[in-house]
């Protein structure tokens, strides 16, 4: 498993009640003696869309056929969650390192955002 990867996961709820099982986004293997994984969710309801923050993928994308996702989707930046790799049971396929590269500039450029002086 690596960053870039597309993943399903019994992804948590907000108010941390059991998830159901939907694709997420492999950001980050996260350090430490536990073996966490930081995912964002990814959802077919694109209306759910925060523009120029979330990244959305369509069927049209040159990178789309290697995701594994059956239609075009979002990879929700404001849905990250921090899971064990254990509980991940598959692999669906991944993104381009472009893709990941921008998913990147736009987590780091929202960290720099709340830096208080």
């Amino acid at each position: 498993m690596n960053p870039g990867d597309i993943v399903l996961v019994a992804f948590p709820r907000v108010d941390l009640v059991h998830g159901k099982l939907r694709p997420a986004l492999v950001i980050a293997l996260m350090p430490g003696r536990h073996e966490d994984v930081l995912v964002a969710m990814i959802s077919s309801k694109t209306h759910q869309l925060i523009a120029g923050f979330d990244e959305l993928i369509a069927e049209s994308d040159s990178d789309f056929a290697v995701t594994g996702l059956k239609k075009t989707s979002v990879i929700r930046l404001s849905r990250l969650a921090t899971v064990e790799r254990n509980i991940i049971p598959a692999k669906l396929g991944e993104i381009h390192d472009a893709r990941m590269a921008v998913i990147y500039e736009r987590l780091i450029s929202l960290l720099e955002s709340q830096k208080t002086s």
